[in-house]
């Protein structure tokens, strides 16, 4: 059952109309279970003072783009109702025309555009409206006998809207609806949603609560008992999968375009929607709010068991783009003039025994994507049991999918120059790892962090944000490296950098050093660097497999190699050593992988402050040498010190240097003793 999450207090606090529509705006956005990603709207009509001191009557409604968990009073712009309510007695407008109105009459000529279903919140002739899409009745709007069953639960206080394209079509249709119901109490939009309303923002909001959770008691009849499905496979079983997935989808990308971000859910109950012997029944069945269509596409790519191999899933691929273009091909006369056919990569893919994987441009698009997944399968699942489920026609998603109005809630802005890229970063809670990954996340990767467990790992992934992720693990043990990159394949779907860093700088002379600390720090500054890269080569092999062409580059190797391998220094044999080892792996790894496109370079830096250069350690060389420690830190050609931000910008332009393999850059100040060249 959905939670009534309203406080007397906190709504006193909030203040006036305004604050009061926020308040209940954000206890409606903050729950899935009634919106999802920037889903649903709010209004409420108000007084307020135009330039010239004037009062006026306004709906404050939610800007487009806008996420009702977060609104504020930025993101509820006021537009002058009078004008609004004259349009009731037009018989139809076009949609640049509503647009060029309202913000024709917004107050602020700055604020975002309202809401595409303004028009309806404006003519229902009350203070507070909500509009939702709560789970329960999203079954509901999708019954074939919607009505009748509108009338079984509720009589006659919900009234039922034909489905209509939102806009003005759709305000009209409310409205004539709500004319001819004078006494209902909320309004349910066939395939779309449910509106309710009130004189405060409590009575709306209880409103909602309380008639989803009727619906969902009534669903909660009639759901049979759960399956049961298998156990969920291993993560090393799962990765390739994916990978190969990731791999296969590019099939809908141009050619270059770097492959889509993955977001599995596989809890028990998704494995067991996807071993549901109707699934392609499902999939085709349609989207279960039409807004869904821009971050999903009208079908569900289904993958059983026997077609998760390489060749199996770019045939999947192929056959839905085949039939996408078929669907865009048969609907796009009605534009009336020249339409492109939009990117026709799946946004859902079902894998029977495995779960169901979002897929998007980056991580955002994947877990939104994901969302709305998780929330149509229940939906579909529950509609099945309760009557049916009957989405909107292809003609009316197709509308829906090309709409101008809709498509804006993407935005236009220009891609960051790594969005999609998936980047893990081995020590990334350290002083170069975090700024490594800080500076690939700044450009649009997703990142994956991999460290010792701890405080120290968990702060570094929130630092970076929701839409990043981290493993931990002693990466010198057996299996650790391949467990790793795993795990980063079950989180995004795969790899596309591999930034092997992690590192520390063992002391000990020679002539006396101690047989297991050289074998320990081999085993640190060599051994897991190779093996992180084989785990890496193998996932990029997988999503090649997957690809089945050569188009955007099919991965990438970086290491942090650190001067001790050229300019070996008194004491640091056993940090040395290993590290001129792996300066030899970076140029033989990048002699095999050329011929696969997979470029491999590194960054021979020095003197940064970290956890290889500790305090004590300065102030120990700096001493010995009768300098201070800042005097120390720069001592090198530009007398200026390197930073970790340094080594990470270098990084990041290694990995933007398309034609360069086989390459160490040196990020030192300048040491002419350490120079490769």
């Amino acid at each position: 059952m959905i939670r009534n999450l309203w406080s007397d207090a906190a709504a006193a606090a909030a203040g006036g109309d305004l604050g009061q529509r926020i308040y209940s705006a954000r206890l409606i956005g903050s729950d899935p279970e009634l919106v999802l990603h920037g889903g649903g709207n709010s209004s409420v009509k108000t007084d307020a003072l135009d330039l010239f001191g004037e009062t006026v009557s306004v709906l404050h409604v939610k800007g487009s783009g806008h996420d009702l968990a977060t609104i504020d009073a930025a993101g509820m712009p006021a537009v002058r109702l009078e004008p609004m309510l004259r349009l009731q007695d037009f018989d139809a407008v076009a949609d640049d025309v509503l647009v060029k109105l309202q913000r024709l009459n917004l107050l602020d000529p700055a604020a975002p555009n309202p809401s595409v279903e303004m028009l309806l919140h404006a003519f229902l002739p009350h203070k507070f409206v909500d509009h939702t899409h709560a789970t329960p009745f999203l079954v509901l709007a999708n019954l074939p006998e919607a009505e009748a069953a509108l009338r079984e639960l509720f009589g006659g206080k919900i009234a039922l809207v034909p489905f209509v394209k939102p806009g003005f079509g759709l305000a009209k249709a409310g409205l004539a609806t709500y004319a001819a119901n004078p006494g209902v109490e909320a309004l349910l939009l066939k395939n779309h949603g449910h509106f309710t309303w009130g004189p405060d923002a409590k009575s709306s909001y209880f409103k909602v609560i309380e008639h989803a959770n009727t619906v969902e008691a009534w669903l909660k009849d009639r759901r049979p008992a759960p399956l049961v499905p298998a156990a969920a496979l291993p993560v090393a079983e799962i990765a390739p999968v994916l990978a190969g997935l990731r791999g296969a989808l590019a099939a809908a990308l141009p050619e270059t375009a770097a492959l889509p971000v993955l977001d599995l859910r596989a809890d028990e109950a998704t494995r067991a929607f996807v071993s549901r012997p109707d699934l392609e029944d499902l999939a085709r069945a349609g989207v279960v709010t039409p807004d869904h269509v821009i971050r999903t596409k009208g079908e569900v790519l289904v993958l059983r068991k026997d077609a998760q191999t390489p060749e199996g899933m770019r045939a999947a691929v192929s056959d839905y783009v085949a039939r996408h273009r078929a669907y865009f091909d048969a609907n796009k006369a009605r534009f009336g003039g020249p339409v492109a056919m939009l990117n026709p990569m799946p946004g859902l893919i079902w894998l029977e025994g495995i779960g169901a994987v979002g897929a998007g441009a980056d991580a955002k698009a994947a877990r939104i994507a994901a969302d709305i997944g998780s929330q149509s399968a229940r939906v579909k699942a529950d509609g099945l049991v309760a009557g049916g489920f009957r989405s909107i026609s292809d003609a009316d998603l197709f509308d829906m999918e090309y709409w101008p109005l809709e498509l804006a809630k993407l935005g236009n802005a220009k891609a960051p120059a790594l969005q999609g890229r998936v980047v893990l970063v081995t020590g990334g809670a350290g002083a170069i790892g975090l700024a490594t990954a800080e500076a690939f996340a700044a450009l649009g990767a997703s990142i994956f962090i991999v460290d010792r467990p701890g405080e120290g790992l968990e702060k570094a992934v929130a630092s970076l944000g929701r839409d990043h992720a981290g493993h931990g693990c002693d990466i010198t043990q057996p299996g650790a490296a391949a467990a790793a990159v795993a795990a980063c394949a079950a989180r995004f779907g795969g790899l596309d950098i591999l930034v092997s860093n992690a590192g520390a700088a063992i002391t000990g002379d020679i002539a006396t050093l101690d047989d297991q600390v050289l074998r320990s720090s081999f085993e640190l500054n060599f051994f897991s660097h190779l093996a992180f890269s084989q785990a890496a080569i193998a996932l990029y092999r997988a999503q090649a497999a997957g690809r089945g062409m050569r188009g955007a580059e099919p991965g990438q190797i970086l290491f942090n190699v650190s001067k001790q391998a050229v300019n070996p220094g008194k004491g640091f044999a056993a940090y040395g050593l290993p590290k001129a080892t792996s300066f030899f792996l970076l140029r033989q790894l990048a002699l095999e992988l050329g011929p696969e496109g997979i470029r491999v370079n590194g960054i021979n830096a020095d003197r940064i402050r970290s956890g290889l250069l500790t305090p004590e350690m300065i102030a120990a060389r700096s001493s010995a040498r009768g300098i201070d420690a800042g005097t120390y830190m720069a001592g090198n050609l530009l007398k200026a010190e390197v930073e970790a931000r340094h080594v990470a910008e270098a990084f990041v332009a290694l990995a933007r240097a398309e034609r360069t393999t086989a390459h160490v850059m040196t990020v030192d100040g300048g040491n002419i003793e350490a120079a490769l060249r």
